[in-house]
């Protein structure tokens, strides 16, 4: 079955993932990850980066990656005191895909990138794939942790919810949500993504893929992309587009966030934006007119510059 036009299969996985379906970790070091050389739109970095990576062990027992780029610890300061940037990936996306920020935010800030459960080189586990364990996982992750920013993108955006939800905002300074429904009116249209994952799931994933970039990244970023998400299995990617949660769920954690909240979109979403600041007036909304859904890659000078600026205002 060929895949969707363009246009069609972004919308189609936009409203997918917009809600129109839907004991402590142990850590142990790994060696540094290299990442390729960064585009002209990545706050001024033109040498490669290697990022230092680490695996937690959740409370179940699954494996997870974390990418970890951060200056220089001075002599005597306590690293889980200090405010950390985390970042959260979409539907079956690597952490990789926030290399951007890890270079122009991590220069600041202790800076992290989680790949979840099944995604980028975590463990993939046979269960696990519902917004409870998710949220736990998040939970796991951030362990140690006392001052943190969550930037939690796509799917990522319900995760982050559903953590806050389960387990509060104690470690959190602030949580930004870039593209996603956070249950706000209007509802997205249903799609018939999953039909099309079922019926050509390589043709759909690489046609997803494509749809997320207003301005493509090189083909070799791509192709990494397409690849990290195939890797989940077909059933356990379907089930993350499943979560049983009514739109009305992530509407109300996202109203009463007890801390400072973005909410950081591209213009299919400024409906939403609205009434959330109608309901919330001291969110920080921002729209992205050019990007597409992976605006931070398309626009990551301007998104870094943002998310710095606003943080700085927090303190």
């Amino acid at each position: 079955m060929p895949s969707a036009p363009r246009s069609r299969g972004r919308r189609a996985i936009l409203a997918a993932l917009g809600l129109g379906t839907m004991a402590g970790p142990i850590r142990a070091r790994a060696a540094p990850q290299a990442t390729p050389r960064p585009s002209s739109d990545e706050a001024g970095t033109a040498a490669p980066v290697q990022f230092a990576s680490h695996t937690i062990v959740t409370s179940d027992g699954v494996r997870l990656n974390v990418l970890e780029h951060a200056p220089e610890v001075e002599a005597g300061e306590n690293p889980g005191r200090q405010l950390t940037i985390a970042l959260l990936p979409g539907w079956c996306m690597p952490a990789t895909i926030w290399r951007r920020q890890l270079i122009g935010l991590g220069a600041r800030w202790p800076t992290l990138a989680i790949d979840p459960r099944g995604q980028g080189q975590s463990e993939i586990p046979a269960t696990g794939y519902t917004a409870d364990r998710r949220a736990d996982d998040l939970h796991d992750a951030l362990a140690g942790r006392e001052r943190v920013v969550l930037v939690a993108w796509s799917l990522g955006v319900l995760e982050a919810l559903q953590y806050v939800y389960r387990h509060g905002s104690g470690r959190l300074l602030a949580l930004v949500l870039v593209d996603n429904s956070i249950g706000e009116p209007p509802a997205p249209k249903s799609s018939n993504f999953i039909e099309h994952l079922r019926r050509a799931r390589v043709a759909t994933v690489e046609n997803f893929v494509r749809s997320m970039f207003a301005h493509p990244p090189p083909a070799a970023e791509l192709a990494s992309i397409r690849d990290a998400a195939l890797r989940m299995p077909l059933e356990s990617s379907i089930a993350l587009l499943s979560y049983p949660l009514p739109r009305e769920h992530w509407r109300t954690v996202a109203q009463e966030f007890d801390r400072p909240l973005a909410y950081i979109v591209t213009p299919h979403l400024r409906e939403q934006s609205q009434h959330l600041l109608q309901a919330r007036p001291a969110t920080k909304v921002e729209i992205f007119e050019q990007a597409g859904h992976a605006l931070f890659v398309d626009e990551a000078q301007r998104f870094n510059t943002l998310v710095a600026e606003w943080i700085e205002s927090l303190a």
